[in-house]
């Protein structure tokens, strides 16, 4: 087996979670070039028009707005509960799943419409066999 070369940061936690060497990360989607739709992740085909080879790699907006959640009061062992997992819709196109962090989970307290921002943080502590670290994303009321 070929050695693998070492991590020299922290990695992504998703394949669509991009982490640029001395730049900010960012989500990468996709933009049909027949038809407009954006995506989250790649993909060859447009689920809208089924246009084939339309696709273009984009970065995604790191702002949006909450279109919906739940606030989860059971997980796996090690999971700190209740924590609110949100679908916002972020602005320029591109739907996403994520947990939404600091806020209350009372639905009292969280809006739909929720104006939002995309974070990157470290993901719950969580290391590889290597030690590595993992970045994800989490979405915040926007400031």
């Amino acid at each position: 087996m070929a050695d693998q070369p070492k991590a020299t940061g922290p990695l992504p936690a998703v394949s669509f979670l991009k982490l640029p060497d001395g730049g900010d990360p960012y989500l990468q989607g996709c933009k049909c070039g027949a038809c407009g739709a954006v995506y989250l992740g790649e993909r060859a085909v447009c689920s809208k028009c089924a246009a084939r080879d339309q696709m273009k790699g984009i970065k995604l907006a790191n702002k949006g707005k909450l279109y919906a959640y739940s606030i989860v009061h059971r997980s796996f062992p090690g999971i700190d509960v209740p924590y609110v997992s949100a679908i916002v819709d972020l602005d320029g196109g591109g739907t996403v799943k994520g947990n939404l962090i600091n806020v209350e989970p009372d639905p009292a307290k969280i809006p739909f419409d929720l104006p939002v921002e995309v974070v990157y943080k470290d993901a719950l502590g969580r290391k590889d066999r290597e030690g590595n670290s993992y970045i994800s994303y989490f979405f915040q009321p926007a400031s």
